[in-house]
């Protein structure tokens, strides 16, 4: 079965920061979202998705963390999430790892409703701590 066509679990939901994270040195110890239903595999066709791939310890990964953990409430009921620890894969994400991750964290790509990869970059969507713009345009495009 192929990525978009494969079953949809449930999103990964109520996202939040983690505690203790660093924005400025590569020192947090733990993975920057948390949440329910993080080891999610699924693309599912009918809905877009927003795949976030990244690591604890690195400070990018957590800047760009706050941006998506910050717009979450705006686009949960409209796309599906999967978030992605690259140092522990849930079951099935190596296939997401495989298609979308090109070894560079943070990368988040996007998907359609139809499955189409629609943006799929590596590094941070901003320059400044706090600023959501870019992100928020790149969300809002996902149909």
């Amino acid at each position: 079965m192929g990525l978009a066509g494969a079953p949809s679990a449930n999103a990964a939901s109520q996202l939040r920061l983690a505690p203790g994270l660093s924005f400025n040195d590569d020192f947090s110890p733990n993975f920057p979202i948390q949440g329910r239903e993080l080891s999610d595999a699924s693309v599912p066709v009918g809905k877009a998705t927003v795949i976030f791939f990244g690591t604890s310890n690195c400070w990018n990964t957590a800047r760009e963390a706050e941006r998506l953990v910050k717009l979450y409430p705006q686009f949960r009921e409209r796309l599906h999430f999967v978030v992605i620890d690259l140092n522990h894969l849930g079951p099935g994400q190596d296939r997401l790892v495989a298609r979308y991750y090109h070894g560079y964290v943070p990368t988040i790509a996007v998907t359609d409703s139809r499955g189409a990869v629609i943006y799929d970059h590596a590094g941070e969507t901003s320059t400044r701590r706090g600023d959501t713009s870019s992100l928020q345009r790149l969300l809002d495009a996902a149909r």
